[in-house]
């Protein structure tokens, strides 16, 4: 049994596979991060531009990690990539949408919106990203 499997155990309510697509995320969101960082900071690179690199960078480890070691899916990878790449698209989206509601409409603070926006994108892209990139 593996280490993911164990902690999942501990939560019931969490599959095994839901647990390694929230570590994958974690990864890609750190990547995200810090290659923004170091081609916005140290590159000068424009904010857009590096944000839109550093988010397919993310976009694509995840893709990679989770065709590898969580749906372990090796086939149709182009199709694949490009189904998960728009599922990342429909996240951002998505958090855009929750921000521009419950922060510039509602005046909700935008760490509390983005906060709780994340366990809701999770659970969207990962049961679209089983059900259609992987399925």
């Amino acid at each position: 049994m593996t280490r993911t499997d164990q902690l999942a155990r501990r939560v019931p309510l969490v599959s095994p596979q839901l647990l390694r697509y929230a570590l994958i995320g974690g990864s890609g969101v750190l990547l995200d991060y810090l290659l923004f960082l170091l081609l916005f900071n140290a590159f000068g690179v424009h904010e857009q531009l590096a944000n839109a690199i550093s988010t397919t960078a993310g976009i694509t480890n995840n893709f990679v990690l989770n065709a590898l070691f969580n749906f372990r899916k090796r086939d149709r990878i182009v199709v694949r990539f490009l189904r998960f790449y728009a599922v990342g698209l429909t996240g951002i989206a998505l958090t855009f949408l929750l921000l521009q509601v419950f922060s510039g409409w509602l005046g909700i603070d935008p760490n509390l919106v983005k906060a709780g926006s994340l366990p809701v994108v999770l659970l969207l892209q990962y049961t679209i990203n089983k059900k259609w990139s992987f399925g």
